[in-house]
């Protein structure tokens, strides 16, 4: 039962971060940033944040889904939360060479830690289910 919790709970933070990124061009008006002659440009970064939250979005919902199916094999489930877990400690990975948010040193940290937590969630979601539940 635990698993089905902690997954929800790292799920919910995927769908926010997914809703979350379909403001951000807005709130960080990254378009002004490009050159408006490249329009094309324009309509890419668009796309890709499009495409991007959206699949935030979908993947937490459907670990949520899934977690609390009484229908969803174990390595079904294996097989989604571990493509969650690898997708979150890309972010760790790019967060720690990478930092965004360095503008505010508590924006870049913040960003670390709950990137960590979520990858956490999820190994630990994934490591419940493999011993058993």
């Amino acid at each position: 039962m635990l698993y089905r919790v902690l997954t929800t709970v790292a799920s919910l933070v995927t769908v926010g971060f997914g809703f979350w990124h379909f403001f951000i061009p807005k709130i960080w008006q990254w378009y002004s940033h490009i050159d408006v002659r490249a329009s094309e440009l324009v309509l890419a970064v668009m796309m890709t944040n499009l495409f991007f939250s959206l699949s935030l979005v979908l993947m937490g919902l459907m670990n949520i889904v899934l977690v609390w199916s009484t229908e969803t094999s174990d390595f079904t489930l294996l097989v989604v939360l571990t493509s969650s877990a690898l997708l979150w400690m890309t972010r760790v990975i790019v967060q720690i060479s990478r930092p965004q948010g360095s503008f505010f040193p508590w924006m870049q940290y913040g960003m670390l830690g709950a990137f960590v937590v979520v990858t956490s969630l999820y190994i630990t979601s994934i490591a419940l289910i493999l011993v058993g539940k």
